[in-house]
């Protein structure tokens, strides 16, 4: 059996010119509501999400998904590199993210991934994409002929790359600043031809990458480029459509959040009957006021009912360990409670389900059974090696299974696809 490496090779970036990438960096798009993202561009025009929500230039009458909108992304793009708020690297180069929060580090280098290293499952996946969400990042791809959110890629530790990421630390730091949510963002460029050749190969040598975040974007990025070689037939490989932009972590400097769920009623349960219903599917005590609410171990859940914080623990035989998907908590919670009591068949498409990241705090959680929801779950995160264990396997998480912080920032690097 031939056995695929990971190609990964530098890009000429679009980026910020010095002393602009704090005013345009922006998370990424898809964590706002529309109205939310007109309101930062409104108090920030040149916020990245000027471009990639570019739906936030028009009236609340025009339409997300209107033509209109995607050129005016492309327009604006074009526009901030005329006027040098981005400049063009002018040759290859890879670049290290570094991103610190909470005392906490982690540095990616942001670089090309193949897509045919994803079509070949090289790089592999641990979640499901829906058409209606690609749609919208292929036409803005397509649009700018640039692909302007990084795929967040996770690789296992190596100490060859460790080495080259801290020498080239080392240099100063092309951007330097601490966004509005404390987090802190340096970026250092790697133009040394030798340097860049070792990288490369280092990644040559390992044969598995993980989508951490961001499977729309990839899947997104991938349909373009195949759309654009059915433009060219007689590519070569070599051009810039097909590759897309990643930034590929170390395992071993990842964290992964919580990803919580709320639920709006009871299925016709009353509080008592509810509460007994769990009973009979989990071992479960009530944590006292003063108690940190968050589970604190796998196999267990924090339900918050009625006013009240419960941990559930997972009973012994329902622990599957030998899968690695039905042995993950959220999925032990579907199919024990969520379905059979609440009636919550399948959560991705049941609008009775929400689901909050752990960033937010059990404090969300009783704001959202305060407001519109009946109970919430407060959930222990999994680790890196069980989603590298899911992807390995060729299955796929519950949806909303990771939340991975600090969120990369969209606009400080963009890839060209064609000139």
């Amino acid at each position: 059996m031939v056995i695929s490496m990971a190609t990964i090779r530098p890009f000429a970036g679009i980026r910020p010119c010095k002393g602009k990438a704090a005013q345009i960096a922006a998370l990424p798009y898809d964590v706002y509501s529309r109205e939310e993202a007109a309101k930062l561009v409104e108090a920030n025009p040149e916020s990245f999400l000027a471009i990639d929500r570019a739906e936030t230039q028009f009236p609340d009458s025009v339409g997300m998904y209107e033509d209109a909108v995607y050129k005016r992304a492309h327009d604006t793009l074009g526009k901030m590199v005329e006027d040098g708020s981005f400049i063009r690297e002018d040759k290859p180069c890879f670049y290290l993210y570094e991103l610190t929060m909470n005392g906490r580090t982690q540095t990616g280098i942001a670089a090309c991934a193949a897509i045919d290293d994803y079509l070949d499952n090289t790089i592999k996946k641990h979640e499901n994409t829906r058409a209606e969400k690609e749609q919208d990042r292929i036409r803005h791809v397509d649009a700018c002929s640039a692909q302007t959110g990084p795929i967040f890629l996770a690789y296992r530790a190596n100490e060859e790359l460790k080495r080259l990421v801290g020498q080239g630390k080392r240099q100063e730091p092309e951007y330097d600043f601490t966004a509005e949510d404390g987090v802190r963002h340096r970026v250092f460029v790697i133009r040394d031809e030798a340097v860049i050749t070792r990288i490369a190969d280092a990644f040559a040598r390992i044969d598995s990458l993980y989508i951490a975040d961001g499977h729309h974007r990839a899947a997104s990025a991938v349909r373009v480029g195949q759309m654009r070689r059915s433009m060219h037939p007689g590519y070569t490989g070599e051009e810039e459509f097909n590759y897309f932009l990643s930034v590929l972590f170390p395992d071993d400097e990842l964290l992964i959040m919580d990803y919580n769920r709320v639920v709006r009623n009871l299925n016709g349960y009353s509080v008592s009957d509810f509460l007994n219903a769990v009973a009979e599917r989990f071992d479960v005590t009530e944590i006292p006021e003063n108690q940190e609410k968050r589970p604190a171990e796998r196999g267990t859940f924090s339900m918050y009912l009625d006013g009240r914080w419960y941990c559930c623990r997972i009973r012994k035989e329902d622990r599957r360990t030998g899968d690695p998907v039905a042995g993950l908590d959220v999925s032990v919670l579907q199919e024990k409670l969520l379905f059979p009591v609440l009636g919550i068949k399948d959560p991705k498409t049941d609008r009775r389900i929400d689901f909050v990241g752990g960033i937010r705090g059990t404090k969300e959680l009783e704001r959202r059974c305060g407001e519109d929801c009946a109970v919430a779950f407060a959930m222990y995160p999994p680790d890196i090696r069980d989603l590298f264990a899911v992807a390995d396997a060729g299955l796929l998480m519950p949806p909303k299974s990771t939340w991975f912080e600090p969120k990369l920032r969209s606009g400080l690097f963009i890839h060209a696809i064609e000139r």
